[in-house]
């Protein structure tokens, strides 16, 4: 017991981390080979025709105490990773998994060292910035009529909002391999993924086969920092809009993520107007 807290071996020594993530990583093996999900594995140069939702970002982030190197290691495995899922098809049934579709990290494979989030804490590992790349797969999905059946969320106020904040633009967790981010396609169509890196750029888009006749937005409520003992939080609720692509009626809103992120930059930077 640490501080007054029951702690976790693998919280304690890294060497317990260690051997708990490979139990981990073989389990989620287990399930995958038994659990009869049905793996989105087929790609396709033959690009669909219709665009259900496109987002670019830029994987540099640039400002004080941002260390420039994990930056630009960041790009790299982002690269790396999102070749390997690029142009894939999601036919009915099947389920689309990040870890699936990208496999284990290492170095052998030219990831190199990018920063992590690790137990609540900022850090450094092998494949770090992976995440955003999970996080841009999740705007695609949460912009479209696709299921999400598997989402991890990590602080998203890892950073100061460059420009308007926009809701889900950060909070992604992927960890190899078993905390991973999936969606399945319910629907009677295929689905394609298109992701790819320009220079600073990450670029996406989802396509489908035909038109489909709703619209789908984000909408966040109540959002403001908070002060909970010597520690500032982001707070807000997150919603999945659906409406009429025709007549602009709204159908469906749905809580998505009720926001509650430890704020991991300079509490300096924290706009007063936003304090609550």
């Amino acid at each position: 017991m640490l501080n007054g807290k029951y702690k976790h071996f693998s919280d304690i020594n890294p060497l317990f981390f260690k051997i708990a993530a490979k139990k981990e990583i073989l389990r989620r093996h287990i399930k995958n080979t038994f659990g009869g999900v049905k793996f989105a594995r087929e790609t396709s140069d033959e690009i669909l025709p219709v665009t259900m939702y496109s987002h670019s970002s830029n994987m540099i982030k640039r400002g004080p105490g941002v260390d420039p190197k994990t930056q630009e290691n960041k790009a790299v495995n982002i690269g790396i990773a999102s070749s390997k899922m690029h142009k894939s098809l999601i036919k009915p049934g099947e389920t689309f998994s990040f870890w699936d579709r990208v496999g284990s990290i290492s170095p052998k494979k030219g990831y190199l060292e990018g920063r992590i989030l690790k137990s609540g804490v900022l850090t450094t590992g092998t494949g770090g910035g992976l995440c955003n790349l999970a996080n841009t797969l999740n705007l695609l999905i949460l912009h479209s009529p696709l299921d999400i059946t598997e989402f991890h969320s990590h602080s998203d106020a890892l950073a100061p909002d460059e420009g308007e904040r926009r809701p889900m633009a950060n909070g992604t967790s992927v960890f190899y391999n078993s905390v991973d981010y999936r969606f399945t396609n319910n629907t009677d169509q295929v689905f394609q993924l298109l992701i790819w890196c320009e220079g600073d750029m990450l670029c996406a888009e989802l396509r489908s086969e035909k038109e489909i006749p709703f619209a789908y937005d984000l909408a966040e409520e109540d959002h403001h920092f908070t002060k909970e003992g010597e520690k500032y939080y982001r707070v807000s609720k997150i919603y999945k809009i659906t409406k009429d692509k025709e007549t602009g009626e709204e159908i469906k809103r749905e809580l998505f993520l009720d926001n509650h992120s430890l704020v991991h930059f300079d509490y300096s930077l924290i706009p007063e107007e936003l304090i609550k």
